[in-house]
């Protein structure tokens, strides 16, 4: 919201305005939109003062370093200062602020909030970059990149001793993205130094490093500095991206860099040699199904890219010399063309229509800026780059087919409608046409109308191009009238969403085009062109139009009035749906009123009038929807309207009220309330239109506000609200199309030409409406005559001198209430002395006032301040006498809201407004142009907007002693008896406590009174609310936690002792949840406090320069010496009390106690709490050289930091020489410049002794050592709290950590039984405990002394051993966390005695699979946290599995699978790599192969060569083999998913052996399931090798083995090479187009196929090639034409007798002529959805073969049926590609018997 009202109206003055306009400075950007109030005039003055304020103050409280409340409270004028104004200071004072901003984001611990709104506002001040260049602004990198690292990479965040909001991360990227403009040149190499070290691809760092890359990289720079900028790492990252081939996480961050980078440099970076990758992996993000398996394997699901950056992608690169984007582009297209079809539909949907929609829209914006934008510092697209004309159309072409289909699809038609109003505005003569095509056949049917919602959708968006009348498309306005005529039945009562879509349609097309009559312009003017002739002839037809659409409403009200819509007993109400259809008929018909001619006015008014007044309405749907009618027609022309309507109604109301019992009935006149609900809509006009009938008014409300009946009186309120309102309020009173109005004579004028023109902002002469004296003094005369005695009469009540029963006062109130609501924009705000004290501050902390356009009259009594006395006197007797008559403290609880804050508009209304005014501008707009072509309604209603927000910025008021009696008023309603009165009133304090500063102080104290134990008179109830106030509500302040030490030292301690109040019993489930939620808003919200409040130098003298900057020169000179030294000393005072760390326990010692009732014992985060105040690490720097250039991988230069067998440290003198470095990703891809190592151990601290520690340290070593207390924790620790949904609790690993750490070995003997026990009980809760306590240990022993470790150890290792042969199903993942956990950023070299313990023999076979198979998932995570370090460990494993890799189990050889893609992990090929020390995967395959040959060379017959399980049977090669073979199965799919490059000349000598594996599923008896298991793995294989991305040299190797195969005798084998083909090159569609040699090659391998002897085999290639067309792999050209034409014409034999033995095997002529029909079927049946020239004459060709022999006339017959089936829909389109002859045919093909033979 904040960030959207600075978007509105700043694009700018031109030049020649920008004079200096009496401020002396040039403001860099205001908001126009304030030039066109009412009281524009006096804004410079206003704005120079504030501006003066502010910069005076803030460089004041920065200089007296006051953080808070000082710099915080201007900083937040500042912003407010930019929703009101606009960037309205010079370009000095801009730099400025953004420097001193910039200084106080990055205060280091500076509390999370104040810095959350530093950053929202140095964000919005960088927010418009052309408004300074680099040279303006330089702003360092480092800083950020320090602030983001300890706010998101936080060491203690998890801990529970920092807590952020959420929103801080969102809040800190955007901050980065509105700086990295500004990063100086050497930034670049500078962040590439820095976090080039992280980059291993195996550890989790490379993802943070990439991402660092993407949000910091800096991409704009002038082209001369390009090489200190991209150039240092485009290639580097761009080898890394493409030589990945197993989507990591990352590789998404790369796309957005790349995005990042075309976009900011269009014709800088050469793309061409990627082109061809970049859209085969745009391609395989989305996932889609393909191929007959379609099979899709869920991990692509995951990591895609973001659409938006892809987008961003393709509309950056596409121009250019060759535009060899937009041919790939044309291919994406094409091959995905068929997704969109609507009966297609799946999850990938979404996206694809998320790239419809968006791309159109990028490409808009990339033509915007390089045609119209203004030219700023940005360098601009070279030339040779820019898209020409050319470009523009063949992309509008491109995009055509896929977004006409989609408009129908499943998931509605936005997407496609936004994308058709981009493309619309490129070119309108391209895209326009073929939806109207879509539209009037869809207006004309009454059975579809997802067809009418859809087409009109998307006429909407292209409303105003097609109005545009452009040289391209001059016939467009034409179909004005035509679609408007026919859209008229839309409003149908019985299909709401027609009805609405219509309405928008209807309101949409009026707004754009002057309903006037101008037929007679055809005799009276001689110049028009054929056109306009045109459209003059045809808006004759106006008047019907408008005539009808009123009928249309007509009926519609009718048909809804409550009689016939409900029963008698249902509610009165208008349901939802009604309340939409109200706002959509009112808001059309008074578009259409406004854009009316005079004449046509008079009719539809005529019309209304009599419709109105000779029925009578019942008033809760119909009468409000024709009441709105009326008024609609009264905001036009008041004049006219209030001549027929005020004169009807006040006759009828007088005439009904003439008898005296009326004023007394219970029920009215059913005429009598129609009429008064009438009036009350027609009176809310321009005011001034009013007062002639002002007699008549008010005596109609002088009958009418003492009614008995509710009802009545509630319409007669309402009434004196609006007249009120329309007499006191500043608002604009037209919001024609044109300024002006259409009421000028033809001949000077002619509409015709302002069809669909924007409104012209310099222009736009809005007619306000301004309180005139007259009206001033009527609205006075109306309260002095009407609000005075009411006031009278509840003071005598509230004084006790006057009885008045409830229903009176009631309506009392409800009369005080409206006028209130009616009149407030006149009443100044409540005034009083102001309260002092609260807050200690050296700066002025004064309000700023807005000049609203309303001159308060003095003289006058301030009825604000009179209904405030009465109010308050009301209140106390009511809660005193009757606290049960709520609905009179509900009355009183709005109006006490509406005198704080109700000047005129309310806050929620404003925010609907400004969402709907959002909506209609992006609905309209037009984004290629730009430069606010709106619509004049539109640019009014922004200028409302202003001039509301105006009324409505309130924040920061001073607080007086009359809010002060307010507050404490709403804090005893909020504490009151009844639940209804609380919630309401605690609403509005809420509000309240937010807009005046400081006031929380004043009122937390009063609230925790209420929670005070010792008082006895406190009610459950008043509990309740003090609860509910500390609370808050989800938008507002919440007390518990404000950020200010000073509450909360009194908060906290008061919510803890309230637990012993007498009104608090834990019976009532209320309050107990109450304190549930409570503690848990505390912890969520609770973000540490800053306890520092340092402000830096730089910061201090920017201070200076702003107090010293002029124009407009800050009202308040420099501090003098004293004041800075008071503020030096005060931020010392405030740094001193906060080291103190007491107060930070004593108030965590308070809410421990609240936790600590005696039922439950001390809970580990408290022991944490303390534990944790104590981190100790010594750290050394040890500046570590290291030589030469950019190698990653293994090498000599970090062979060091490897595990080697022979060399560990055994003893203590090895241990103390070790330089043991513990993070995993260092040395992996280059070293850092600095290497921070932990000094050896003489030089670490000794371990903390008893003398030695404070007090807090002895109180954690006295419970640790004592049995009982350990005893205690233990057992809770090991209990369950939720059975099978606890997982290893991290931080309670930390608390053991943390404990072990600083104690080192202290606590152990005592934990020592524990353990044991723990260890040898096989129970869930018990292992968790006992693997929580050891990963603790093994971590917590980084820094112990080599004896200690040696001693742990040995006491460690039995006892696992012992707990790792009790594993279980539940517990087996926590000890794989446990060893993981502990082995985490550790040196392996450490940690050798564990490491050696998991491989000692992981597969024992001792306690069944099971424990086996959990042995190597435990081995698995260490080995996993070591990453590359460990190749000797991976080679041993390696070589102790791979005799074992013919395993029985099924569990333990999937497990082997996993550990297996573990070990070759860390052989990749990514750029710069040398090749690794652990172990290859080629060497492995090798070996495998050798033992795989008896499968391989076997025989066909595989089938039958069966073998028990576990029979005894010899086991020979053979079984071994295969049971290999399911190993290594299961090795190949593990490792789809997790490693980062796939082996493909591995995999490939797999090939033909899975292939023959797939083989036939049925002639296996099924009992094997041994087979069973293979055959799916195999497939699944197949399928994931199939879906692999292939590097360009990978693809001819690939087609080679295919090729073999496909010679193979089996069958099986062929059929499957072609579904393996069909996914590959989806898969890798473009890599293999841009390789014309694999292209022929698979096409040859597909025609060979068509022809092969298996029918099973044919088919299928016919499939594949139809695919392959379909999406435009294969192009259908003649030479493929005439190849099958010539193959269906082979000879057939002749039959032989009936007699003889049919021959099985078929002849070689009929395979041939079968292929060739094959082949014509399956160019058919490639395009589904349309006919392409050649397809008449194929299906004639076909038509020929209808009675041949099988299998042939069974193709043919499925051909036509499929060509039928998917034909059907647009039949009447495609019958227009065939000759009359051959409609003739093919009516006779697919209609004739042997169709349903």
């Amino acid at each position: 919201y904040l960030c959207q009202t600075t978007q509105g109206g700043e694009k700018g003055l031109d030049e020649g305005e920008k004079t200096l306009m009496g401020r002396g400075f040039v403001p860099q950007k205001e908001i126009v939109y304030n030039k066109l109030l009412p009281y524009g005039d006096k804004l410079d003055r206003e704005s120079n003062d504030i501006l003066a304020q502010i910069k005076g103050n803030l460089g004041r409280a920065v200089q007296l370093r006051e953080l808070w409340p000082g710099v915080l409270l201007w900083t937040r004028k500042l912003s407010t200062y930019l929703r009101l104004y606009g960037r309205k200071f010079s370009k000095e004072d801009h730099v400025l602020f953004i420097k001193l901003l910039y200084e106080l984001v990055t205060i280091p611990k500076l509390d999370i909030s104040i810095m959350q709104s530093f950053a929202r506002l140095l964000i919005n001040l960088l927010k418009k970059k052309e408004l300074l260049s680099r040279d303006d602004l330089e702003l360092p990198w480092r800083p950020l990149y320090d602030l983001y690292e300890s706010i998101l990479y936080s060491k203690t965040e998890h801990l529970g001793l920092n807590w952020f909001p959420n929103s801080v991360e969102n809040v800190l990227k955007t901050l980065v993205k509105s700086c990295r403009l500004y990063f100086p040149e050497s930034a670049t190499q500078e962040m590439l130094d820095e976090w080039r070290p992280l980059l291993c691809p195996f550890d989790v760092t490379m993802q943070k490093a990439i991402g660092y890359f993407e949000l910091f990289l800096p991409t704009i720079m002038p082209p001369e500095q390009h090489h200190k900028g991209f150039k240092l790492w485009f290639d580097e990252m761009m080898d890394l991206w493409v030589s990945v081939q197993n989507l990591p996480a990352w590789e998404g961050n790369l796309v957005n860099i790349f995005a990042r980078l075309a976009n900011d440099n269009i014709g800088y970076v050469n793309w061409d040699p990627y082109i061809p990758k970049i859209f085969t992996r745009i391609l395989r993000s989305f996932n889609l199904p393909v191929g007959t398996s379609q099979m899709v394997i869920p991990r692509y699901l995951t990591n895609s890219y973001e659409i938006g950056h892809v987008v961003l992608w393709i509309s950056s690169m596409l121009g250019g010399p060759q535009n060899q984007v937009q041919t790939q582009l044309n291919g994406l297209f094409s091959s995905i063309a068929s997704f969109y079809h609507p009966s297609n539909n799946g999850r990938w949907l979404m996206k694809l229509m998320k790239l419809l929609q968006r791309l159109p829209a990028s490409v808009v914006r990339r033509l915007h800026r390089e045609r119209y934008k203004k030219p700023c510092w940005i360098t601009p697209v070279p030339a040779s780059h820019r898209l020409s004309d050319q470009d523009v159309t063949d992309f509008v072409e491109s995009m055509k087919q896929p977004v006409l289909m989609a408009m129908f699809s499943k998931t509605g038609s936005m997407d496609a409608a936004q994308a058709l109003q981009n493309l619309a505005l490129m070119r309108p003569e391209l895209v326009i046409p073929p939806v109207l095509e879509k539209t009037y056949p869809a207006m004309e049917t009454l059975t579809e109308p997802h067809q009418l919602t859809a087409t009109l959708s998307c006429m909407i968006g292209m409303a105003r191009s097609l109005l545009s009348r452009g040289r391209h498309y001059p016939e467009g306005p034409a179909h004005v009238l035509p679609l408007l005529m026919r859209a008229l039945p839309g409003v149908d009562p019985n299909d709401f969403s027609k009805c609405m879509i219509t309405f928008q349609f209807i309101a949409t097309f009026t707004t754009l085009v002057p309903l006037v009559d101008c037929s007679s312009a055809l005799h009276e003017k001689n110049d028009l062109t054929e056109m306009e002739r045109e459209l003059c002839s045809a808006s004759a037809e106006f008047e019907d139009f408008v005539l009808q659409f009123m009928d249309r409403c007509f009926a519609l009200i009718d048909s809804s009035t409550l009689e016939q819509t409900r029963e008698e007993t249902e509610t009165e109400k208008m349901t939802h749906l009604e309340s939409l259809v109200e706002l959509g008929l009112s808001s059309t018909f008074s578009t259409i009123l406004t854009q009316c001619s005079m004449e046509i006015f008079k009719v539809a008014l005529e019309k209304v009038f009599n419709f109105a007044t000779t029925n009578i309405f019942e008033t809760r749907v119909a009468g409000r929807m024709v009441a709105d009618m009326c008024r609609a027609a009264s905001k036009c022309h008041p004049a006219e309207s209030l001549r027929l309507f005020v004169p009807h109604c006040c006759n009828a109301i007088t005439h009904l009220t003439a008898n005296e019992d009326v004023s007394n009935e219970e029920e009215l006149d059913k005429e009598l309330i129609w009429n008064l609900q009438l009036l009350s809509e027609v009176t809310r006009v321009d005011g001034e239109k009013l007062l002639p009938y002002r007699t008549q008014l008010v005596q109609t409300l002088q009958l009418t506000l003492r009614l008995r009946c509710k009802q009545g009186y509630t319409l007669a309120c309402n009434l004196l609200h609006h007249i009120l309102r329309s007499t006191a309020l500043t608002y604009p009173t037209d919001y024609c199309s044109v300024p002006g109005g259409f009421n000028r004579p033809l001949q000077e004028y002619l509409p015709i030409k302002d069809w669909g023109r924007p409104g012209d902002l310099w222009n736009l002469e809005i007619q306000w409406h301004v309180p005139s004296a007259e009206e001033t003094a009527f609205v006075f005369y109306v309260l002095d005559l009407l609000l005075q005695p009411e006031l009278q009469r509840l003071q005598k009540y509230a004084q006790g001198e006057q009885e008045m029963s409830r229903d009176d006062v009631l309506q009392s109130l409800c009369i005080v209430q409206h006028c209130l609501l009616g009149a407030g924009s006149m009443f100044p705000p409540l005034d009083g002395p102001t309260i002092t004290g609260l807050v200690p501050s050296m700066v002025s902390l004064e309000e700023t006032k807005l000049y609203i356009g309303v001159d308060y009259d003095e003289s006058r009594e301030n009825y604000r301040e009179a209904i405030c006395k009465v109010m308050r006197q009301l209140l106390h007797y009511i809660l005193e006498r009757s606290e049960d008559d709520t609905k009179s403290l509900f009355a009183i609880i709005k109006i006490i809201s509406d005198l704080m804050h109700f000047r005129g508009s309310h806050k929620h209304e404003f925010d609907s407004r400004w969402k709907s005014f959002t909506l209609v501008k992006k609905s309209m707009e037009n984004r290629l142009h730009g430069k606010k072509q709106h619509i004049r309604a539109l640019l009014i209603d922004r200028v409302l907007l202003q001039h509301e927000m105006r009324k409505l910025l309130v924040e920061g008021c001073e607080y007086k002693t009359v809010h002060q009696n307010l507050l404490r008023d709403l804090l005893r309603l909020s504490t009151s008896t009844y639940s209804q009165v609380r919630s309401k009133a605690q609403n509005v304090l809420f509000t309240a406590l937010g807009t005046y500063n400081f006031c929380c102080r004043d009122i937390t104290p009063r609230v925790l009174e209420l929670l005070e134990p010792t008082r006895t008179d406190v009610t459950q109830q008043q509990f309740k609310g003090a609860l509910y106030c500390l609370l808050g509500n989800h938008c507002g302040v919440c007390l518990a936690n404000l950020h200010d030490w000073d509450c909360i030292a009194q908060t906290w301690p008061a919510i803890v002792r309230s637990g012993l109040s007498s009104a608090m019993s834990l019976e009532k489930p209320s309050i107990v949840r109450l304190f549930d939620d409570l503690a848990d808003k505390v912890h969520r919200q609770y973000e540490t406090i800053g306890i520092d409040f340092t402000v830096s130098s730089v910061a201090f003298l920017l201070g200076q320069r702003i107090t010293d900057s002029s124009q407009p020169s800050p009202h308040i000179g420099t501090p003098t010496e004293q004041e800075l030294e008071q503020g030096l000393a005060l931020q010392q005072d405030k740094n001193q009390d906060a080291v103190q760390p007491w107060k930070f326990e004593h108030i965590a010692i308070g809410f421990l106690s609240l936790l600590l009732r005696d039922d439950y014992p001390l809970p580990a985060p408290a022991v944490l709490f303390f534990v944790q105040s104590l981190n100790h690490d010594a750290l050394v720097v040890r500046k570590v050289r290291f030589a030469g250039g950019l190698v990653a991988g293994d090498r000599p230069g970090n062979d060091w930091l490897q595990y080697h067998g022979d060399s560990l440290p055994s003893t203590q003198q090895d241990w103390d020489h070790f330089c043991f470095i513990e993070k995993t990703h260092w040395g992996y891809y280059c070293w850092p410049k600095k290497l921070m190592v932990y000094a050896p151990a003489a030089e670490q601290p000794k371990d903390l002794s008893a003398e030695n520690m404070n007090e807090r340290e002895r109180i954690i070593c006295d419970h640790f050592t004592d049995p009982m207390f350990i005893k205690q924790l233990i057992e809770f620790l090991s209990l369950e709290d939720r059975k099978g949904k606890d997982k290893f609790n991290p931080r309670r690993f930390c608390l053991f950590k943390g404990l072990f750490r600083n104690y080192s070995d202290a606590f152990l003997p005592v934990l020592k039984p524990h353990m044991e026990r723990l260890a040898n009980d096989s129970h869930e809760s018990t292992q968790r405990c006992v693997a929580e306590i050891i990963a603790g240990l093994v971590r917590g022993s980084k820094h112990w002394s080599f004896s200690k470790v040696e001693a742990l150890w040995k006491f460690l290792i039995p006892l696992m051993r012992t707990a790792l042969s009790n594993i279980t199903i539940e517990t087996y993942a926590d000890w794989g966390t446990c060893v993981a956990t502990a082995c985490e950023s550790r040196d392996p070299r450490k940690l050798h005695w564990l490491l050696e313990m998991l491989m000692e023999c992981p597969l024992s076979g001792e306690g069944g699979s099971f424990v086996d198979a959990c042995h190597l998932y435990v081995l698995q995570g260490g080995l996993a946290q070591q990453e590359w370090r460990v190749p000797e460990l991976l080679h041993r494993l390696l070589s102790y599995l791979e005799p074992k890799l013919t395993q029985v189990y099924k569990n333990v050889r999937e497990r082997i699978g996993s550990v297996l893609t573990y070990i070759f992990m860390i052989d990749v090929n990514l750029p710069y790599t040398l090749p690794t020390k652990s172990p290859h995967i080629a060497e492995f395959t090798e070996r495998i192969l050798s033992q795989l040959k008896p499968l391989i060379e076997g025989d066909e017959e595989i089938q039958n060569h069966v073998v028990e399980e576990n029979g005894v049977g010899v086991q020979d090669e053979r079984t071994q083999a295969i049971k290999l073979l399911k190993t290594v199965l299961k090795w190949l799919m593990a490792s789809a998913g997790r490693s980062f490059s796939t082996p493909v000349p591995q995999q490939l000598q797999l090939l033909p052996l899975l292939f023959k594996w797939i083989a036939d599923f049925h002639s296996v008896p099924v009992s094997l399931h041994l087979y069973d298991e293979l055959k799916r793995d195999a497939k699944t294989c197949l399928s994931l090798m199939s879906q692999g991305l292939l590097y360009p040299e990978q693809i001819p190797m690939v087609l080679k083995v295919l090729h073999e195969i496909a010679g193979s005798s089996s069958w099986h084998a062929r059929f499957s090479v072609l579904t393996y083909l069909q996914t590959m090159v989806f898969y890798n569609l473009f890599t293999i187009l841009s390789n014309e040699q694999a292209v022929q090659d698979v096409r040859a391998l597909v025609i060979r196929l068509l022809e092969d002897e298996q029918l099973e085999v044919r088919e299928m290639a016919a499939t594949t090639l139809s695919g392959f067309l379909q999406c435009n792999f294969l192009a259908m050209d003649a030479s493929m034409q005439t190849h099958f034409e010539a193959l269906c014409k082979t000879k057939l034999p002749k039959k032989r007798k009936r007699g003889s033995v049919v021959d099985t095997i078929p002849s070689v002529d009929l395979v041939r002529r079968h292929a060739g029909v094959l082949g014509l079927s399956a160019c058919i049946l490639s395009s589904p959805y349309d006919v392409p020239t050649w397809m008449p004459q194929l299906l004639m060709d076909l038509s020929a073969h209808l009675n041949d022999t099988q299998p042939i006339e069974m193709t043919v017959k499925k051909t036509l049926s499929n060509f039928r089936r998917t034909h059907h829909d647009n039949w009447l389109e495609h019958k227009q590609q065939f000759t009359d002859d051959q409609l003739v045919v093919l009516t006779d093909l697919l209609v004739s018997p042997c169709y349903y033979a």
